[in-house]
């Protein structure tokens, strides 16, 4: 590399001349595209964020100015400039630095970036607490317009316009890829109107029909009410914005020279920049939504490289169950928060184009959505992922649980779920939501029990959550849909102990099981299949003996709390050792290799267990 290697601070982009920051933009898109083609990650977004990272950092002073990111990982040039060049081949490794911005990892990351939609709220509260220190730094925001579609953004948006805060915010378009012509023109607008004549004209106007009433209107409200019609950018204006746009989010020696303009302007600011997914890399640019999330990938051809399972994993499972059932009942409508690849919904989208809806990144108004769709007599099935479904707590308790309404909340990716790291484990979804009054949680072990727990689910007439894994299934053998009583499973009785697992712990509950029978020790299994209600007289009959409680979930709350909550309840005293997630927050690492540390896999839970049999 011609720069980056002598790049350890933005200070060191700014000895460049500009003409030299397109070289150090292909260098960030070579590093980066070499670095996720062997450990995976975000990399649609990221090339297509590196033009305007490489403008911001060469015009601002981070971390002295505050550049915050929404959706962190667009965010991968940013990590680059900032002094992890060096290792950024660790990138979503264990141990290494993580795909999302972190504030343990730098001092540039101001602020923490998993979900989306938050930057605003942040960026909001920062240049707050400048304002009140008196303090001079420049607060920048930089938004994926994905996440202009959470409300969360547009509640930010309104309280900026109505504090006046001196901000910038960086509206990163890539839904087109913009011309030179239509770039220069936004770049020309740009320089007119921080020069003020634009402006300055436009209060002129605004002054002048103020004189005039037309029909009883006020036609000055007539007039901004049709420049919303051919702007869009006047949305931005109406809520108190100076509007900038839009221009091309690729040029960055424009970029440098607007952001020079718009730099020490009052009050908050939009610019509008247009970039397109996957800059630089082809089988990016052509197929973004598939290089969104990449797994492992060859550079030449852009296949994946990764060793796939023949085993079906739980969404395709989910998936193809969904649609198989809708089949049959024009009843069934699907819902998802800007997913429909992750969720495996894509397939019903297809399929049922009129029965699915895509709500953008709003989970709350999903499950609201869905709410009402219900009163009418729909059966609607929402696809979340677990982490995700944390933002809807209120309206699954409000919305749907006070209403006692059918709405089948299915959440992907529950447990941990591996290098996307502590922001995307879905390891706290049984505490958030196992408190609720009428609703009813199902935690399938395997993919074959997928397939009938939604069905069951479906068929119940109440609010039912499911929660399941990432990733492939078990191998077990397919059958036929059943419908599902709320009883435990006995699936071995044992002598010396029982364990009690629920959801993907099941099946390395049975393979300790058989461990331990080498050693003498006759364990008993018991799957829940429902967290919620849990299976009271099943559980005095294993209590009889010393209980092993095992969950991919956060212990506080979770399955084993219910456990032993049930067991208080029946006065009921026996030994139990509980096995799942530790109060802290789990890094980033291969899911295999974190269940190891977390002595959650076979071998730990094994030595758990033999520890706890010899405990006197």
């Amino acid at each position: 590399m011609r720069y980056l290697g002598y790049i350890k601070s933005p200070a060191d982009l700014k000895r460049l001349s500009v003409d030299e920051l397109d070289i150090v933009a292909k260098e960030i898109r070579e590093k980066i595209i070499e670095v996720v083609s062997k450990n995976g990650g975000h990399l649609a977004s990221s090339l297509g964020a590196v033009d305007i990272i490489v403008a911001l950092h060469y015009v601002y002073n981070s971390p002295y100015d505050k550049i915050i990111f929404d959706t962190g990982h667009q965010a991968y040039a940013h990590k680059i400039l900032t002094g992890r060049y060096e290792k950024f081949d660790t990138l979503r490794k264990l141990g290494g630095i993580s795909g999302f911005l972190k504030r343990e990892e730098s001092e540039h990351d101001i602020f923490g970036a998993g979900h989306a939609s938050t930057a605003l709220s942040a960026a909001c509260g920062i240049a707050a607490a400048r304002d009140i220190l008196k303090e001079k730094y420049k607060v920048v925001c930089v938004v994926a317009d994905g996440s202009m579609t959470g409300g969360m953004s547009w509640e930010a948006m309104q309280n900026i316009g109505h504090l006046g805060q001196d901000m910038l915010v960086v509206l990163n378009d890539n839904q087109m890829f913009i011309s030179n012509r239509v770039g220069q023109l936004g770049r020309i607008l740009a320089k007119l109107l921080t020069l003020g004549s634009v402006k300055n004209a436009g209060e002129k106007l605004e002054v002048f029909l103020n004189r005039f009433h037309f029909w009883g209107k006020n036609l000055l409200k007539v007039a901004k009410r049709a420049k919303v019609l051919f702007f869009p950018g006047m949305i931005f204006e109406e809520m108190g914005f100076s509007y900038f746009g839009p221009i091309d989010g690729h040029n960055i020696k424009n970029m440098v020279e607007v952001l020079g303009y718009l730099k020490d302007l009052k009050g908050p600011v939009l610019l509008h920049l247009v970039t397109k997914k996957g800059k630089g890399y082809e089988h990016a640019e052509t197929k973004p939504i598939d290089f969104h999330g990449a797994s492992k990938f060859d550079v030449e051809t852009g296949k994946s490289v990764k060793i796939e399972s023949k085993l079906p994993t739980f969404t395709e499972v989910f998936s193809k169950t969904l649609v198989d059932i809708a089949e049959k009942n024009p009843k069934i409508v699907a819902i998802t928060a800007a997913m429909p690849e992750g969720t495996g919904l894509d397939l019903f989208r297809d399929k049922y184009p009129y029965r699915y809806f895509d709500v953008g990144i709003a989970e709350e108004h999903a499950v609201t959505f869905a709410a009402g769709l219900a009163t009418q007599g729909f059966k609607p099935v929402v696809a979340i992922y677990s982490t995700f479904m944390q933002r809807a707590f209120d309206q699954v308790m409000h919305d749907v649980c006070l209403q006692k309404l059918p709405v089948v909340i299915c959440m992907d990716r529950a447990g941990i779920v591996g290098e996307d790291g502590p922001t995307h484990h879905g390891v706290f979804d049984l505490g958030l939501f196992r408190m609720l009054p009428e609703i009813m949680i199902m935690a399938p072990s395997d993919e074959n029990e997928l397939k009938s727990c939604l069905y069951t689910a479906i068929n119940l007439n109440k609010p039912v959550i499911i929660r399941y894994p990432r990733g492939s299934g078990f191998g077990v053998k397919m059958t036929d849909y059943q419908i599902f009583d709320t009883k435990a499973v006995l699936i071995k009785e044992g002598k010396d102990l029982n364990i009690l697992a629920t959801g993907n712990r099941v099946h390395p509950a049975i393979k300790v099981s058989e461990m331990l029978a080498k050693d003498k020790i006759d364990a008993g299994i018991y799957y829940f299949r429902f967290v919620k209600p849990l299976d009271v007289e099943a559980l005095k009959k294993a209590a009889t003996k010393k209980i092993v409680t095992l969950e991919d979930n956060a212990l506080i709350c979770g399955f084993s709390s219910a456990i032993v909550e049930a067991l208080a309840d029946e006065s009921i005293n026996t030994d139990v050792l509980r096995i799942g997630i530790p109060d802290k927050f789990i890094e980033h690492g291969a899911q295999q290799q974190l269940y190891k540390i977390l002595e959650m896999d076979e071998e730990g839970i094994y030595k758990r267990i033999k520890e706890f049999i010899n405990r006197r």
